[in-house]
């Protein structure tokens, strides 16, 4: 059995959910920014500018720069207090309306974020490193489709780019989110072009990609690539580009784990995860990590038991 998104229709378009321009806090104007995501090979991107008074509330209208290889999607990085370090919380919303009305005096960061999956927008909760958040933290956004499990930014500017710390430990509390990588490029460092979102669709319609995203038919990645993931009954096979490690992790310290170099496929019988030093019940769900020579990843979305039964 082929799994999503391997087994969806249509085909793989890359994009980036997570970019700044000088309608915020960014180096270029939104122009520049599509055109280098343009020339990276990009399929689409979202300018996500910080939807805050200090820049009047922007929301960039980057409809003019669509064409029939590359779109946009149209959105924000969200902000509300507070976190649990007492700081601004900050939230990927894409597909947001462009007249989505700025935050309430006093909305806190679970209400803006209802508020904008409400209007539709698909909700994930960013840099969570960076922003130092607790599990409280996580459970606060009860409406979110995703963690950002890698932030290209964060992670060169001050390692800490990772988000699979929450996501893991939300799984594990049974929330069904997906993972996904961006740049959070501002165009003022190397911030760019560092992670991304391989989505499966038909087409490259906004509308069809953040369908498409909610649903969790994508993986992400800084540079490997995932071909196909199959499962008949306990026996899972990863075929991947040539990677030194593919991994498969769960809810627990149980791993599976095929090393070498320039390996492109890796076959694991997922009952040894149910094994292991006081384990009571196995992990309700896994998901496979591929790793380059250079240290680069790809992340599948978690898989779920019940959903594959």
């Amino acid at each position: 059995m082929q799994l999503s998104p391997f087994s969806r229709p249509g085909r793989f378009w890359r994009g980036n959910l997570h970019t700044h321009s000088n309608l915020s806090d960014g180096a270029l104007p939104p122009g520049q920014v599509v055109d280098r995501y343009k020339a990276a090979g990009y399929d689409f991107m979202m300018l996500s500018e910080h939807f805050i008074g200090n820049f009047d509330w922007p929301i960039a209208d980057t409809r003019p720069f669509r064409s029939n290889s590359f779109t946009t999607i149209i959105g924000s990085e969200l902000h509300a207090p507070e976190t649990s370090v007492g700081e601004l919380w900050h939230i990927v919303a894409a597909g947001l309306p462009l007249d989505f009305p700025k935050a309430a005096e006093g909305e806190t960061g679970a209400q803006i974020a209802r508020r904008a999956h409400e209007a539709g927008a698909f909700i994930g909760i960013a840099h969570p490193a960076w922003s130092q958040l607790t599990i409280e933290d996580g459970r606060a956004i009860d409406c979110a489709h995703a963690v950002e499990i890698y932030n290209h930014g964060c992670a060169i500017e001050n390692d800490r780019g990772e988000g699979f710390y929450l996501l893991d430990q939300l799984l594990t509390e049974g929330k069904r989110l997906t993972a996904f990588a961006t740049d959070d490029a501002h165009f003022k460092t190397p911030d760019h072009f560092g992670g991304w979102v391989q989505v499966k669709a038909q087409s490259l319609d906004p509308d069809e990609l953040l369908t498409a995203l909610k649903a969790g038919h994508y993986y992400s990645s800084q540079g490997p690539q995932f071909h196909a993931i199959t499962l008949e009954g306990k026996e899972l096979h990863i075929e991947t580009s040539p990677v030194d490690t593919i991994t498969v992790v769960c809810g627990h310290s149980r791993t599976c784990v095929r090393n070498g170099k320039a390996i492109t496929s890796a076959t694991f019988d997922l009952k040894s995860l149910e094994r292991g030093w006081l384990l009571k019940k196995p992990s309700p769900w896994f998901r496979v990590v591929a790793i380059d020579h250079a240290g680069k990843r790809a992340w599948s979305n978690p898989f779920w038991w019940d959903k594959l039964a």
